[in-house]
């Protein structure tokens, strides 16, 4: 009876990687915790509602969000009117007052333009440079010859402030002079004529053609022209110590959190460095935990996709000098998710993305579980599958995991030098090169034909992940992955995606949970996490951005 009860008892290798399995979340929580603690001493973050103590390094005070009581018409007087423009629409850094004195009568005037939505040698020339040296302008005082008077081929009187405003940011120039009873509209009689190509990193079949550029007033009209609104707030700041550099955050006034943009604004203020060269030192600098592997700040060419961030109520930061807007917070669904999506039906999208999600799982897990199944565990396999595998792996003389190397790494290298190299010869060279080099080692023996197919699945589902940044934190994570399949087979690979789960549910970005709404789990957000619902059921923004208005319809 003791025989039979002590021959069902594992042997001592079972037990020890039982062990090894305990030690490696313990040692590995323990490691984190030591490099979090030293490194972040000195990069800590101030939490929401602190105030910053150097003043030097804010160059632009928090607009005010809360609603301004004003009037609906001009009043005729200059002054009232003006200073009412600025407290309303004033706060974007992109608008320019143009003060200046009219000849002949020596009136007060201002224009008013959105800097990069107008032709600044047009301005100048054809509307600052009359009304400053012309001397009969006396017919502007005498009430109904303003759009007479002036030799402008589109020029409107406005006695609605409100409408003043839109049109003033969607891109007209307003005229305001002392002792006119309204405002005037007047639109250059050329338009800007610039050449912006297509998005790189961001390729789609369906949606704009168009993708911001290395100028930042290109980038903040691009903002603006995408539709008539005075709810868009553009915040500008200067960073950079030693070489200063111009910088903007957008957003909705009427949507964002308060709080999150209070946030973004201290960690914008708290930037130290000598020269951000692109918007990835921002990237790094103000994400939430360094440390992490996944990207808590996304960053995108395409306005399309920064405008519907906006309407979700986050906010975006761009930077002078790059087309790569950053838009925080940011959470993992968001990496899968493209704008495609939205403009095809809600069905065929829905489909995609579930595909993209199952390609993100197979991109990250397929080299670990083949490592598994084949050195740990053949009897989970079917019996005919099995036996093919073990045909084809004769005379292999590496053991699965430097097998599985050999070829991951090669691809890897195969990826880099095809982007490195030049647009003509460098897709060729790398689909060239992965079949040259995959049938050369399955011929020489060095790997099996079945582990070729493994690897090329897994380096295609990597390629279908919408993000670049995304795929390469996967790339990254799917070497980790072996080598807890390597030493612990079937076990490591579930301690692996466990310990990753983990530290997903921890991580944050700017206060928001990364794998929300998965967890904390909120079911009214999941109409747009694995399925995307039709447009007519999406009728409130996300919970989890906590935006003063959360209707996406009236």
């Amino acid at each position: 009876m003791l025989a039979t009860v002590i021959s069902y008892i594992p042997g001592w290798a079972i037990f020890g990687q039982a062990g090894i399995a305990l030690l490696f979340p313990l040692l590995g929580h323990g490691l984190y915790k030591a490099l979090y603690s030293k490194v972040g001493s000195g990069r800590a973050v101030e939490s929401p509602g602190t105030k910053n103590s150097d003043p030097n390094k804010n160059q632009h005070a928090a607009p005010d969000t809360g609603p301004i009581p004003a009037p609906q018409c001009f009043s005729g007087d200059y002054a009232s009117d003006l200073q009412y423009i600025k407290d309303t629409i004033g706060n974007n850094s992109d608008l320019k007052f143009k003060e200046f004195t009219l000849a002949g009568p020596q009136k007060q005037a201002v224009l008013i333009f959105v800097d990069g939505m107008q032709n600044d040698r047009l301005l100048n020339l054809q509307i600052m440079q009359y009304l400053m040296s012309e001397p009969a302008m006396d017919p502007l005082t005498a009430p109904g010859n303003i759009e007479t008077g002036l030799p402008f081929s589109q020029l409107s009187e406005v006695s609605d402030l409100i409408s003043f405003n839109k049109s003033v940011l969607f891109g007209h120039a307003g005229l305001l002079v002392e002792g006119l009873p309204n405002g005037m509209l007047i639109e250059p009689p050329d338009s800007i004529d610039r050449t912006l190509g297509e998005p790189v990193s961001e390729a789609l079949l369906r949606g704009p053609r168009l993708g911001f550029s290395e100028v930042l007033s290109e980038n903040t009209s691009i903002l603006r022209r995408q539709g008539l609104t005075d709810q868009m707030v553009i915040s500008s700041y200067k960073a950079g110590t030693r070489i200063r550099k111009d910088l903007v955050i957008a957003y909705m006034k009427d949507i964002v959190n308060p709080e999150l943009l209070k946030e973004v604004e201290t960690r914008i203020s708290k930037l130290d460095i000598d020269f951000l060269a692109e918007s990835g030192y921002i990237e790094q600098l103000i994400e939430d935990n360094y440390l992490s592997p996944f990207q808590q700040v996304q960053n995108t060419e395409r306005p399309d996709r920064v405008i519907s961030a906006l309407l979700e109520g986050r906010i975006a930061i761009l930077l002078d000098g790059t087309p790569f807007a950053l838009i925080v917070p940011v959470t993992f669904s968001m990496l899968l998710q493209s704008p495609e999506d939205y403009y095809e039906r809600w069905l065929p999208g829905s489909m995609i993305r579930l595909l993209r999600f199952a390609a993100s799982f197979m991109a990250l897990m397929a080299p670990a579980l083949y490592i598994s199944f084949i050195s740990f565990h053949p009897g989970l396999i079917p019996t005919e599958l099995a036996l093919s595998i073990i045909e084809t792996r004769q005379g292999v003389p590496f053991p699965s995991i430097i097998e599985v190397l050999i070829l991951e790494i090669s691809i890897e290298i195969l990826r880099e030098a095809g982007i490195r190299l030049p647009k003509p010869v460098g897709p060729a060279m790398g689909i060239v090169g992965g079949l040259i080099i995959g049938d050369a080692a399955v011929n020489a023996g060095i790997v099996s034909p079945f582990l070729v197919i493994v690897v090329a699945v897994t380096a295609i589902s990597s390629f279908s992940i919408p993000m670049y940044s995304a795929g390469l934190t996967l790339r990254m994570l799917r070497f980790v992955g072996m080598g807890f399949a390597a030493l612990l087979g079937m076990f490591g690979t579930i301690l692996f995606f466990l310990l990753l789960c983990s530290h997903l549910t921890k991580l944050k970005s700017f206060g928001v949970p990364y794998l929300t709404p998965v967890t904390p789990y909120r079911l009214s957000d999941w109409k747009d996490l694995f399925l995307r619902s039709p447009l007519s059921i999406m009728k409130r923004r996300p919970i989890m951005m906590k935006t003063q208005n959360n209707r996406r319809k009236s």
